[in-house]
């Protein structure tokens, strides 16, 4: 695969090798390459930002971060603090709860804080609906929605995604949001089918609205995937539309995390750097919608 046709330094340096070099080269293009990429990319602009409204949908997950049940890796949690199939990616350890969590919750707010160690190596905080086997909570269509106030500052990479619990063909990926501090008029989102063969697809936009609206202030971002479309929603507006690919009609679980940038820009994050959720919640559009537990 071509620099050029880079969408996620994430899946890509996993994807591609498990060479460190190449983790590290994907980590500095990535913030260079997605702006140009995602330009370009095929979508449909919705210039009327048309509303979604979760109050007409049926509530099917709901995590207001009231408490938080985590594990490394399972089983029998609500999330795992890694990612189901290799564990982290980027600039940062994803830590696990306990001494020296990444995670705490107060007043209902969840804190994922990014900082280094006394060796100077960065960890912070991801969380993953369902655990290696699959076991957790997954829905085929639907409405998925998180409000959240992200970081700001050179390298900084917090996320809200979806994966489709089946990856024994190919990786469906649906990247809600892609923050990258160093940009912060905008944020991305991105829409992937990784294949085993190492065929890619991907469609993506920059969706510019952090000029009146700050991305440190708490914003929803939310995707409703249906058998045709994938909707993309910042503030519960319409932003872009692309077409549902086969890959992605299956149950998606959800990820959420603060990453780093891989390379020589997290020396300019600020440490500590915070991110924090408000609440995740998934609405089934439709009576035949499947949601797992």
């Amino acid at each position: 695969m071509q620099y050029s046709d880079l969408l996620s330094a994430r899946f890509c340096a996993q994807h591609l090798s498990s060479s460190g070099t190449l983790q590290r080269v994907l980590g500095l293009c990535a913030a260079v390459a997605i702006c140009g990429l995602l330009s370009s990319a095929t979508v449909i602009a919705d210039s009327t930002g048309t509303p979604i409204d979760p109050e007409k949908l049926k509530l099917t997950f709901s995590e207001e971060f009231d408490t938080l049940d985590v594990s490394a890796w399972g089983p029998g949690t609500r999330w795992i603090a890694h990612t189901p199939w290799s564990g982290d990616y980027g600039g940062a350890r994803f830590g696990d709860p306990g001494e020296n969590s990444p995670f705490s919750t107060d007043s209902g707010i969840l804190r994922i804080e990014a900082t280094r160690d006394e060796a100077g190596n960065w960890r912070s905080g991801l969380l993953a609906s369902v655990d290696r086997k699959g076991v957790g909570f997954s829905q085929k269509y639907g409405y998925f929605e998180m409000r959240a106030q992200l970081p700001e500052g050179a390298g900084v990479w917090p996320a809200f995604w979806l994966v489709g619990r089946d990856r024994s063909k190919a990786t469906a990926e649906i990247d809600i949001l892609e923050y990258y501090g160093d940009k912060p008029g905008a944020y991305s989102s991105v829409v992937h089918v990784w294949h085993k063969n190492g065929e890619h697809y991907s469609k993506g936009n920059r969706n510019e609205v952090f000029a009146e609206a700050q991305p440190s202030d708490f914003h929803t971002y939310g995707v409703k995937v249906d058998k045709e479309f994938i909707r993309m929603y910042f503030d519960r507006k319409l932003v872009w539309t692309t077409p549902t690919q086969p890959e992605h009609r299956q149950p998606l679980f959800i990820l959420l995390n603060l990453a780093l940038v891989d390379g020589t820009s997290n020396i300019m994050t600020p440490d500590p750097s915070h991110m924090f959720v408000d609440y995740v919640r998934a609405y089934a559009l439709e009576a035949d919608n499947t949601a797992r537990p």
